[in-house]
C-alpha cells in the first residue's frame, strides 16, 4: 500500500503542475515525464475538474485559485457573452468542446465560495464580483421553472436533455442550485446586494430534484422528465457532497447509495455508471475501447459519503481500495482488472478527491457548511 503521507506530497506536486502560467488548471499535465505515452491527452481545462482541484488546494494551502478564477473571467471563450462555461477549453481559453454542461458553471461558483469561506475572508470575494454575478445570471438566463431552455449534457459528456422533454440531469441541477446559493451568500458578505432570481431558481431546481426520486424504484434517477433514465450512476453522490441537496442519512439518499453498490461497485471499485465502456486508452493514434474500469475519484467520493453518514469503517474500505492498488504515488483516472489497459495518470481530479477524503476522515476539515 502506498503511504498516504507520500501520496499527499505527490498530490501537492501534481496540483502545482496542473496550474499553468496563465492561471489555467488542466485535468492532467501531459507535458510531464510521469504521464504515460499511451493514455489519452488530457491537457485541457474542464471547469469541473479544476473547481474540485481548487478546493483541494484550499485544504493543502496551495495558492492557485485566484489565478484560475481570473482565467475563467478573462480567458474562457464565450463566457463574456453567455455567462456560462462549456465542455472544455485549451489553456489559452479557446473552446475545445462546445457542449453545455450546466454543472461546470455551478461548480465554479461553489469553488469560489469555498475558497473565501475556507480562508474566513468572504468579503474579499468582491475581487471576483463580475465573475460571480455573470455566472449566476448566466445559469438563470437558461433556466425556465423546471428545466433548461437549451439542450444540456451530463458531467460524463454522454447523455443530453432536451427542452421539449423538460428533462434534467440530477447532478447538474444540484450543482447549479448550490452554485446559485453560494453566489447569493457571497454577494451578501461583500455587501453588494443580491438578485432574488438566484434564490428563486435555486429553489425551483431543488424542488425539481425531489421529483427525480422514484418512490417505486426507491432511488434518485440520474436523468428524469417525460422520459426517465433508470441507470445507476455514481454522480448522484453529489447530492450529498458537495452540493448538499440531501443529508447523507436522508433515507432517499441511503436507498440511492445502496442501489449504486448493487449496480456499479465491482470487487470494491466504483464505476461511473452501468455498462460504461470508456477507458481513455489510445494506441498508435486510434481509440481502443476495451471497457471501463473503476474510477479512484469515485471510490474517494463514496468514502466521503460514508464519513458524512457516520460509517467510518465503510468509508475506510472504499478509500483503501485505491491505495492498495497503486504501484506509484500517482492516482490514475481508472483502475482495470488487467495489465493491458493504460489509464490517464495522474488525473488531477482523482488527487483532489483523495485530499478531501483523507482530511475529512481525520476530522481535519468539515464539509457541511452550506451558505
Amino acid at each position: 500500500m502506498i503511504k498516504e503521507e507520500e501520496l499527499i506530497e505527490t498530490t501537492k506536486r501534481v496540483i502545482k503542475d496542473a496550474s499553468v502560467e496563465n492561471g489555467a488548471i488542466v485535468a492532467a499535465n501531459t507535458d510531464k515525464k510521469y504521464y504515460p505515452r499511451d493514455a489519452s491527452a488530457y491537457r485541457y481545462v474542464w471547469l469541473r475538474d479544476a473547481s474540485y482541484t481548487c478546493v483541494a488546494a484550499d485544504v493543502l494551502g496551495i495558492a492557485i485559485q485566484e489565478d484560475f478564477f481570473q482565467w475563467c473571467l478573462e480567458r474562457a471563450e464565450g463566457f463574456d457573452r453567455d455567462g456560462v462555461f462549456y465542455q472544455t477549453y485549451h489553456t489559452n481559453g479557446a473552446k475545445a468542446g462546445g457542449q453545455f454542461q450546466p454543472d461546470q458553471t455551478g461548480t465554479l461558483l461553489w469553488a469560489v465560495w469555498h475558497h473565501y469561506f475556507y480562508q474566513q475572508r468572504t468579503e474579499d470575494a468582491v475581487e471576483f464580483k463580475d465573475l460571480i454575478v455573470k455566472a449566476a445570471d448566466g445559469i438563470c438566463k437558461l433556466w425556465d421553472r423546471n428545466h433548461f431552455v437549451v439542450p444540456t449534457y451530463d458531467l460524463w459528456e454522454e447523455r443530453s436533455t432536451f427542452p421539449d422533454l423538460e428533462d434534467n440531469h440530477t447532478y447538474s441541477l444540484a450543482a447549479c442550485a448550490r452554485g446559485l446559493r453560494c453566489a447569493d451568500a457571497m454577494m451578501i458578505e461583500i455587501k453588494n446586494g443580491r438578485k432574488k432570481k438566484w434564490l428563486r431558481c435555486a429553489k425551483e431546481m431543488e424542488k425539481t430534484i425531489n421529483k427525480g426520486y422514484d418512490a417505486k424504484e426507491g432511488y434518485f434517477l440520474r436523468t428524469f422528465g417525460m422520459i426517465n433514465d433508470y441507470g445507476g450512476d455514481a454522480s448522484l453522490l453529489g447530492l450529498v457532497y458537495p452540493f448538499e441537496v440531501c443529508s447523507a442519512n436522508d433515507q432517499r439518499m441511503v436507498n440511492t447509495v445502496n442501489e449504486m453498490e448493487k449496480r456499479i461497485v465491482e470487487n470494491g471499485g466504483v464505476h461511473r455508471y452501468e455498462k460504461d465502456v470508456y477507458d481513455g486508452w489510445t494506441r498508435e493514434g486510434k481509440l481502443r475501447s476495451k471497457g471501463a474500469g473503476a474510477w479512484p475519484l469515485l471510490n474517494f467520493w463514496m468514502s466521503i459519503y460514508y464519513v458524512m453518514n457516520g460509517e467510518k469503517e465503510k468509508a475506510r474500505r472504499y478509500h483503501e481500495w485505491v491505495l492498495n492498488r497503486l504501484d506509484s504515488p500517482y492516482i490514475p483516472e481508472q483502475i482495470f482488472e488487467n495489465e493491458l489497459q493504460k489509464s490517464v495518470c495522474p488525473l488531477v481530479w482523482a488527487h483532489a478527491m483523495f485530499v478531501i477524503s483523507h482530511f475529512l476522515e481525520r476530522n481535519i476539515i468539515t464539509l457541511t457548511n452550506s451558505p
